[in-house]
């Protein structure tokens, strides 16, 4: 429903993938499912290891558990920037940012959906002597760490604080575009590391490490700063005395994250070692162009290519309701941080339901619960419009009713098991077409699909609100509210704009038809897919 509490597709999701095999991609899954893995040559290569070679005797995890506890704590950091990205939409929306400056900052969203780009030359490329993972993971933590810490001294003027001028949306876009981006690089580090940091009978570990680090380090970013931030919050639920502002500022939080980067990547740097005896042998440099080539071969074959296709354009008819709710709650004056804080009793629905929709996924038709939950997702975002439209009737001077907030909450909670049915129907459907002899990058290609699937049509949806918004000029004669300078115009004759028709409502409206038109069009060619024979999705390759 927002970038707080909904789960935004091709954003800062993780998906769950196997935990030896799969580079990891994000996807619509929330962080609490978030698995690791490694699928390029190079990273399959370490985990393909013969035991002989690569196991270090039958240890439990007790013997291992500073790797462990080292895994989690990196997961941790990654999570941090990753939350603090999906906060600043909630914060320029209290600051009346415009849906197109919103449009523009969703592609910090996108390099985890795109990281499959630079992942081979990652997985490839490293300095022999100081250590395959640690050559990208110590200088790309160092520069996050640095940037952060610059950033702490930036961040207030940015948001428009102190000078009364707005947010410099450009400059907030660049600037967490570049963290994702470093949070990526460090996620397929740090996900190749641990294929080779644990033994083999305790590497499932891994994606437990993944999975508890990321979600507590995208807490910690998202729902706790926020929480942390609000005067309004801290003053009732955390002071004695009432002031003006929360207890911490995101430019303190910035700092303060800096610092532990440092200090954890050089603790890192001087005391971790990699087992450098499980490094392959293979010509690396050459693994880089086999992959890009690989890569190119599977997307050419048809029925792949017609899942691109179709995958590409099945999200359209969500876009508004994920990627444009959240913040036009935010706009009627629902608190920022109590959405973020509906996030937490999700949790354990989210750790549910994929246990529950597998039972259904785990046969021959996957694709069947995918198209089945469509239609209810469909109309989930009719609901949230009817959800957005009932807000300001319910708002009174102390903020809004508990019912409202058990309405809202059961809404995301019907949204979740919708969304949870789809996206385990694609992970089973992709795990189930992949080619084994290539399986982890494979895998990963139709996961970054499918991520980008859920990624420009929320960049799009964000940036149709306002052309499709009419307003009017209330109180001055011969005046318009059009454009932002005609806006200025109308304020300064003495009147004011008032909002005729909102776009959300006409896109929510748009996106639904366009959802049931993919529905009842491409949805049965869709489920055809997976009555393909292997034969049609195996990659042949040339020696």
């Amino acid at each position: 429903m927002s970038p707080a509490i909904a789960a935004k597709e091709g954003g800062r999701q993780r998906r769950a993938g196997s935990h030896h095999h799969c580079l990891d991609v994000r996807s619509e899954a929330p962080p609490a499912l978030a698995l690791c893995g490694d699928g390029l040559p190079g990273g399959e290569a370490e985990a393909l290891l013969p035991a002989e070679a690569g196991s270090r005797g039958s240890r439990g995890c007790r013997a291992e558990l500073g790797s462990i506890l080292l895994l989690l704590v990196l997961y941790v950091l990654q999570g941090i920037p990753l939350g603090l990205a999906g906060s600043v939409p909630l914060i320029l929306q209290s600051k009346s940012a415009s849906y197109t400056d919103q449009a523009f900052f969703s592609f910090v969203f996108w390099p985890f959906s795109l990281k499959l780009l630079w992942a081979p030359l990652v997985d490839a490329v490293y300095l022999r002597g100081f250590g395959r993972r640690k050559s990208w993971l110590v200088p790309t933590q160092y520069v996050l760490g640095l940037f952060m810490i610059y950033m702490s001294t930036q961040v207030d003027v940015l948001l428009g604080d102190g000078e009364g001028r707005g947010p410099d949306v450009v400059a907030l876009t660049v600037t967490f575009f570049l963290f994702e981006f470093l949070a990526a690089t460090q996620d397929i580090a740090v996900d190749g590391w641990a294929l080779t940091m644990l033994s083999r009978e305790n590497v499932g570990y891994a994606s437990t490490c993944n999975s508890v680090g990321q979600t507590a380090g995208y807490f910690l970013g998202n729902v706790l700063f926020l929480a942390l931030e609000s005067a309004s919050f801290c003053n009732k639920y955390l002071r004695f005395q009432p002031r003006p502002q929360g207890i911490v500022t995101l430019s303190v939080f910035f700092f303060f994250w800096g610092a532990v980067f440092l200090i954890t990547t050089t603790l890192v740097a001087l005391l971790k070692k990699e087992n450098k005896e499980l490094t392959p042998t293979k010509e690396e440099t050459k693994g880089i162009t086999d992959t890009y080539r690989l890569l190119f071969s599977i997307i050419k074959m048809p029925a792949v290519l017609t899942f691109c296709l179709l995958i590409l354009t099945a999200k359209v008819g969500f876009s508004a309701a994920d990627a444009v709710t959240g913040l036009k709650l935010v706009e009627e004056g629902v608190p920022k941080e109590h959405l973020a804080l509906l996030a937490v009793p999700m949790v354990p629905l989210q750790i549910i339901l994929p246990l529950i929709i597998s039972k259904y996924t785990a046969g021959p038709q996957p694709l069947n619960t995918f198209y089945k939950a469509m239609p209810f997702r469909l109309l989930l975002g009719l609901e949230f419009a009817f959800l957005v439209w009932w807000t300001p009737k319910v708002k009174h001077e102390g903020g809004f009713p508990v019912y409202y907030y058990v309405v809202v909450l059961l809404s995301y909670a019907l949204h979740q098991i919708t969304l949870y049915s789809m996206y385990v129907a694609i992970m089973a459907f992709n795990a189930k077409v992949s080619d084994p002899l290539i399986g982890g990058t494979y895998m990963t290609l139709l996961n970054t699909v499918s991520n980008l699937g859920g990624n420009w049509p929320s960049t799009v949806a964000l940036w149709l609100v306002d052309p499709l918004t009419v307003k009017e000029c209330a109180g001055a004669r011969e005046q318009t509210c059009g454009t932002t300078v005609a806006a200025e115009l109308c304020t300064k004759a003495g009147g004011s704009c008032v909002t005729t028709l909102d776009g959300y409502y006409v896109e929510s409206v748009i996106c639904v038809i366009l959802g049931f038109g993919w529905w009842f069009l491409l949805g049965p060619k869709f489920k055809k897919l997976q009555d393909e024979g292997q034969t049609s999705w195996k990659c042949k390759r040339t020696n």
